[in-house]
């Protein structure tokens, strides 16, 4: 599975951003795919995750209400929608993916096999 991760960048403190995933090298209908990120000095932080065949998602507590995990059909493309971004939130973020899950929150998502590059989101205060 080959991921390409787009669309960090900088963004104010309360701004939005939206992350891509494309997804190649496997059938997309069998993956599950999702985001997770870390900060330097951190340990690495689920932020989303869903299961391409029923669309069904998994979201920590922490990040409930803050970003919306969507699939583009037709492109193999998983898009993270993240909305009143704070400090905290500046990362790495990475997108990962895995075949064979049966429920969306029975694997974290820093524990998917194949990942992407990541790209780096920075929230000035």
């Amino acid at each position: 599975v080959q991921l390409v991760e787009s669309g960090g960048g900088f963004v104010q403190a309360g701004g939005s951003l939206k992350l891509s995933c494309t997804a190649s090298g496997f059938p997309f209908r069998e993956l599950a795919i999702g985001w997770f990120r870390q900060a330097p000095g951190k340990e690495r932080e689920d932020v989303s995750s869903i299961l391409i065949r029923d669309g069904s998602t998994y979201y920590p507590y922490s990040m409930r209400g803050r970003v919306t995990i969507s699939i583009e059909r037709g492109k193999n493309t998983v898009s993270l929608q993240m909305n009143g971004l704070q400090s905290e939130d500046t990362a790495v973020y990475y997108c990962a993916a895995d075949a064979g899950i049966i429920h969306i929150s029975s694997l974290d998502v820093t524990e998917y096999d194949y990942r992407g590059q990541g790209t780096q989101v920075t929230v000035s205060s």
